[in-house]
């Protein structure tokens, strides 16, 4: 998942990237609100991160104009961070068009949990695993497997594991929140990669390929949609 934090401390914005990053996220910082102003008008993000105690342009004033104003990621999740307790702040700030609120100091696990929570509600999804076919993706226990079918006597078949390294999660997770609608080649590496271009996009084959030999074994095709994307798709076998 893209996700553009907005916070003007360079130290707690490093902290953070490296806690979210670690978890899979492609993480793009930026010191003001202006700037992320300029930065949104352009691009498109799956959440954001915004602090309320932005020099210039505040947070809360922020969190007002990305709901007003015709911008790239206008329907993102938006979570504000904030080092006041003040009830006001945070009545403000969700008033104003924010998902979720933290208030600093905070623990990474919770902020995890916090935007994934997020992402299931925005993708309408209700649980923090995702499936499609017998493929599940433990989001929250960070778990991929294939779903057998019950033996007699089984209430749930077992689940075999799917060894997935970084990237190739970060493909899937993407493909299974879009599925069955087909996700872009562009949003796929923007997914991977941010702003920080460490692959190119045909790189992005190398992992779907890589992807596609650990799903087709368990009846999940993953198809190439020329000129666009990729799209999950069930085999004819596993209808």
């Amino acid at each position: 998942m893209r996700l553009l934090l907005v916070e003007d401390d360079v130290m707690v914005a490093s902290g953070i990237k490296l806690g979210l990053s670690d978890a899979g996220y492609a993480v793009d910082w930026v010191g003001s609100a202006e700037r992320a102003l300029e930065v949104l008008a352009q691009e498109a993000f799956d959440v954001a991160v915004i602090d309320i105690g932005l020099p210039g342009i505040n947070g809360l004033e922020l969190t007002r104009r990305l709901r007003s104003s015709e911008v790239e990621s206008k329907a993102m999740p938006v979570l504000i961070l904030t080092a006041r307790d003040a009830l006001q702040d945070r009545v403000q700030g969700l008033d104003w068009g924010a998902d979720d609120y933290m208030v600093k100091p905070f623990e990474l696990p919770e902020l995890l949990a916090r935007l994934r929570a997020l992402m299931r509600r925005s993708q309408a999804a209700t649980s923090a695993v995702l499936n499609f076919g017998c493929i599940e993706l433990d989001t929250a226990g960070r778990r991929a497997g294939a779903r057998q079918a019950p033996q007699e006597g089984e209430n749930e078949g077992k689940l075999l594991a799917i060894d997935l390294g970084p990237r190739e999660w970060t493909v899937l997770e993407y493909l299974l929140l879009n599925a069955p609608k087909p996700a872009s080649k562009e949003k796929l590496l923007q997914a991977l990669t941010g702003w920080d271009r460490e692959i190119t996009p045909n790189a992005v084959e190398v992992y779907v390929s890589r992807l596609r030999s650990k799903l087709e074994p368990h009846g999940v095709a993953l198809r190439s949609i020329r000129g666009f994307g990729y799209r999950l798709e069930l085999m004819p076998e596993a209808l």
